[in-house]
């Protein structure tokens, strides 16, 4: 497979099996989890975990990143920190696919401890599924991305 098919995956302790749910999906969806942990449920800082998957997103090693932690929102700072990462939390099928379209995201955070499997599920199919629309939105994605100088 290639770097346009890889999907990297990532938690922190809280989301370890909704991860490995989420690999599982991808992969019957067409796609290469690159899932790099972790695999023990110890105590384990997330934002290390943010970084770690959002390096391999900005470096073109793998084309979109998804990555969890209880809320989604403290691994979605920490990967947001990496330049070229645009990730954001999704709850929902419309915002994943809005944040695909609209704002030509990399990186999808979701809580463990907010959602359910089945949701989990949709809102992954639909933020991998969607594509960026460009035209006026090229722009202001532009502008996002000119403030990481």
């Amino acid at each position: 497979m290639t770097a346009k098919t890889r999907i990297v995956l990532s938690s922190d302790h809280a989301a370890i099996g909704l991860r490995q749910t989420i690999a599982a999906h991808l992969a019957t969806l067409g796609f290469e989890p690159v899932d790099i942990g972790p695999t023990t449920s110890e105590s384990t800082p997330y934002p290390q975990h943010g970084e770690a998957a959002a390096r391999r997103v900005a470096s073109g090693d793998c084309a979109l990143g998804i990555i969890l932690c209880g809320t989604g929102q403290g691994i979605m700072m920490a990967a947001n920190k990496v330049k070229g990462i645009r990730c954001g939390v999704c709850s929902d099928t419309f915002s994943a696919r809005m944040i695909r379209e609209h704002n030509d995201a990399n990186m999808l955070s979701l809580g463990a401890r907010i959602l359910g499997d089945a949701l989990a599920l949709e809102i992954v199919t639909a933020f991998v599924t969607a594509r960026f629309e460009g035209g006026r939105h090229a722009t202001r994605v532009e502008m996002i991305s000119a403030l990481e100088s």
